[in-house]
């Protein structure tokens, strides 16, 4: 499998983890030697009710037996797509209330920064260093490392960038301003959360000048903060909200949402003016729903915030400087890369899976299943203790 896998599956990395799956269930993915291995990293946040939730697999078993991809996005009422916009717009503040569903969220950020363009007739696009918001190359023209584009450019024009959590730099937005990209809680960055009401400030002045705000929260939404979407913990509602990652329990999706109004210009002057074949898609849909009615029905999102208070308690080390991050969407920021690497290299030969952060090496990532148990918290900080105290040794 492992020869196969590196010869005929793209590859990302020089050295991918290669873990062979067997099956997944809860907290735990298992592999093809039956050896269990507890889940710090949910799928990079993407599985936030664990892996095959009952109440995820009944809904898309049931939806697969019925239909599945019928139509182009938006010609037919399907009913799936219609329920979980329906509740998504119930749970949003006014102005959130018309979702485009797409297939990730790189093509939501596409669409969103094609929709302010469009309202705005500007063109320019202000993101912020060190942000992430994905790899097409909409999403990585706003990319705010350099390293990592530089290979692919040239890139989309008229794309600047300020400084997260600086007021001074705010100076930058202007009427000439399409759209302002933020991340709501920067993830690739270390989990950078907004500070002195850094978010208010922002939304104050796209406000003055026009300029369209779009907030992405495919990493911090859907309970991971300990909201619906971190935004509500910092006084701040989009233009334009984008999602993904776990709107689905480990599906492939992505959403923008907006103002009728605003999304109305996507459908004239040109028709199709944002299109897509599988987005919307019933089965997909049908798990968002099942995903949104758990988190939203249940105390998972006031659990995610006791859960954050556990891990801060327990992950008391030397080696550990500080934890970045809210909820379950939290970093630990070690001395430097050399410890991280170790720390998540080691802990995977012990049956705890951990993960890197993009653009900060002594980052090591710690975004459980929102559904993981006091138990499996406790167990996990013990690994990840006893591997930083032997490695000090």
């Amino acid at each position: 499998m492992k020869n196969d896998f590196l010869k005929y599956q793209a590859q990302t990395t020089p050295n991918p983890l290669a873990l062979e799956i067997s099956h997944a269930k809860g907290s735990y993915i298992y592999d093809t030697e039956g050896n269990a291995h507890l889940d710090f990293v949910a799928g990079v946040s993407a599985c936030g009710l664990g892996h095959c939730h009952p109440r995820v697999v009944q809904a898309v078993q049931e939806q697969a037996a019925a239909y599945m991809h019928v139509m182009v996005y938006g010609e037919y009422m399907q009913k799936p797509a219609v329920d979980y916009t329906k509740l998504l717009a119930s749970l949003l503040p006014d102005g959130l209330e018309t979702t485009y569903l797409v297939n990730s969220g790189t093509e939501a950020i596409e669409g969103a920064i094609k929709l302010a363009r469009r309202v705005t007739g500007r063109s320019p696009l202000i993101s912020a260093r060190h942000a992430y918001h994905g790899n097409t190359m909409g999403s990585l023209s706003l990319m705010g490392f350099e390293e990592r584009k530089a290979a692919f450019r040239p890139l989309i024009p008229d794309v600047s960038f300020i400084r997260f959590n600086s007021e001074g730099d705010l100076k930058n937005i202007t009427e000439k301003t399409a759209a302002v990209v933020l991340e709501t809680i920067q993830g690739g960055a270390g989990f950078i959360v907004p500070q002195n009401d850094y978010l208010k400030k922002v939304r104050q002045r796209c406000n003055e000048t026009g300029a369209v705000l779009i907030l992405d929260e495919i990493q911090p939404g859907f309970g991971r903060t300990g909201k619906l979407f971190a935004f509500e913990h910092y006084g701040c509602t989009p233009d334009i909200l984008v999602m993904g990652k776990g709107m689905a329990s480990g599906l492939p999706v992505g959403g923008f949402t907006a103002s009728r109004e605003m999304m109305a210009s996507l459908q004239d002057s040109p028709k199709l003016g944002h299109i897509t074949t599988f987005g919307g898609n019933p089965v997909i849909a049908a798990a968002c729903l099942a995903t949104l009615r758990e988190i939203t029905e249940t105390g998972l999102m006031a659990q995610t915030l006791e859960k954050e208070i556990i891990f801060r308690k327990l992950l008391k080390h030397s080696l550990i400087k500080e934890i970045r991050g809210k909820g379950l969407m939290l970093a630990l920021i070690l001395e430097n890369s050399d410890i991280a690497n170790h720390l998540v290299l080691t802990c995977a030969k012990k049956g705890l899976i951990l993960f890197w952060l993009l653009f900060e090496p002594k980052a090591v990532r710690i975004s459980p299943p929102l559904t993981i148990s006091i138990d499996e918290i406790h167990k996990g900080c013990d690994i990840i203790l006893a591997v930083l105290t032997q490695y000090e040794q």
